[in-house]
């Protein structure tokens, strides 16, 4: 069944993973900027990284007819320091309007700090400034409902930010009710550890049910994580019960509405 993966750290995967998500229908990848799994200690190192995901990542997607897409941001576990981060954040423009770029993300919460939040609005502008989509992430484990309150509280401070176009990630029980609430965008991140397992997952569409502004995503990285926890939700989909139809919303046409706001230009 085609689906888009909207949310995959593919740099830190192989490609053999490239291969899972072809066989298993994957049309398409989006990657967020992400925490590499330590601290990167100069800006050059972030202009390295950026290059990597818009040049050099949809190369390897390709290989495997597999469309790649890219966000660019520094995320929350290094903005820590502001001045540092602000060096980069003066990077983003000049990848922003790459073709193959949806964004400012992932960017958010990581511990609710200040420098976190300070750094997290400044993101904001920056993507409200360059008229572009938004991908948010969102803390985990206990600080989860607390970082999404501040979160949602600090994005009403933007009257001109369009909900719509801003896609809150890693929602759970405890927070997804307000995400939708709020107009925004939710994500269900589906992970072995910390997150939603696909029954979780499709537990969560059964009980609030709006299809329509919610997508799921496997958000495989460096850590315990699964490039194929999308297919393996779509099993759990068709176990439950849900049409075809229903399932190719979720899994392929949400994702598709949500990242097409983007303008960029692909054959879908």
């Amino acid at each position: 069944m085609r689906y888009i993966e909207p949310h995959a750290h593919m740099v830190s995967r192989t490609m053999d993973d490239y291969q899972a998500l072809a066989m298993a229908g994957c049309r398409a990848v989006c990657e967020p900027a992400f925490w590499a799994g330590f601290d990167r200690s100069s800006v050059a190192g972030f202009y390295d990284y950026f290059c990597q995901l818009t040049e050099y990542e949809p190369k390897r997607a390709a290989k495997y007819h597999i469309a790649h897409f890219s966000w660019i941001c520094i995320n929350p576990k290094e903005a820590e320091d502001p001045a540092f981060a602000r060096e980069v954040i003066q990077l983003i423009p000049q990848f922003l309007h790459k073709e193959n770029v949806l964004g400012v993300g992932e960017i958010g919460l990581n511990k609710n700090s200040k420098n976190e939040a300070a750094i997290f609005q400044e993101q904001v502008q920056l993507a409200l400034d360059h008229d572009q989509l938004i991908l948010i992430h969102t803390p985990h484990l206990e600080d989860k409902l607390k970082g999404t309150k501040l979160t949602i509280d600090m994005l009403r401070q933007f009257p001109q930010l369009d909900p719509g176009r801003v896609m809150i990630d890693h929602v759970e029980e405890h927070t997804i009710q307000q995400v939708l609430d709020a107009g925004f965008w939710a994500g269900i991140t589906l992970y072995p550890e910390s997150k939603c397992t696909p029954p979780r997952a499709v537990d969560m569409l059964e009980r609030f049910g709006d299809t329509n502004r919610l997508w799921m995503n496997s958000a495989c990285d460096w850590g315990v994580s699964d490039p194929l926890a999308l297919p393996k939700a779509i099993l759990e989909l068709r176990k439950r019960g849900f049409d075809e139809a229903a399932i190719d919303r979720f899994v392929y046409q949400n994702p598709l509405k949500f990242i097409q706001q983007s303008g960029v230009i692909w054959e879908w």
